[in-house]
């Protein structure tokens, strides 16, 4: 199960992020927002981010403006590693690397094609199980004091 959220200003790629969803019958939840009236995106953020860190979806996709807030938001709930990813590099690296559970894009930064491969690359990518990572992982989780 996929968690999708976005404020206004990703609405329109969440649409089309939708459309691919349902075209390779992945499962997905919409969590909002429902339309381009003005919203605040830590809202949006949450909800997914709680998704997904509550085990009832596998991964989450966040779409703001830029990414950047939506993505900072998500990364507030514990458990939750969001990437915020234009390039589908990216988007593969985090996964191998970071094992992110929560992809991040802005709506205002790329269009729906480069969008949907990003997506793919994310959703296909394994996480590589390597030792060195999950010691950086188990740091992220434990925190910055």
């Amino acid at each position: 199960m996929i968690a999708l959220g976005s404020d206004h200003g990703g609405y329109e790629l969440k649409q089309e992020v939708i459309k691919y969803l349902e075209e390779k019958n992945i499962a997905f939840k919409d969590m909002g927002c429902y339309s381009k009236e003005s919203c605040d995106y830590p809202d949006f953020a949450k909800q997914v981010a709680k998704e997904v860190a509550g085990g009832n979806s596998q991964y989450g996709i966040l779409i703001c403006g830029t990414g950047i807030g939506i993505s900072i938001s998500a990364n507030k709930v514990k458990g939750i590693r969001a990437a915020l990813c234009h390039d589908c590099f990216s988007a593969q690296a985090t996964r191998e690397h970071n094992n992110a559970n929560v992809l991040v894009f802005g709506g205002r930064i790329i269009g729906s094609g480069l969008a949907v491969k990003i997506v793919d690359t994310f959703l296909n990518t394994p996480f590589s199980n390597d030792e060195r990572h999950i010691r950086r992982i188990n740091k992220i989780e434990e925190g910055i004091e």
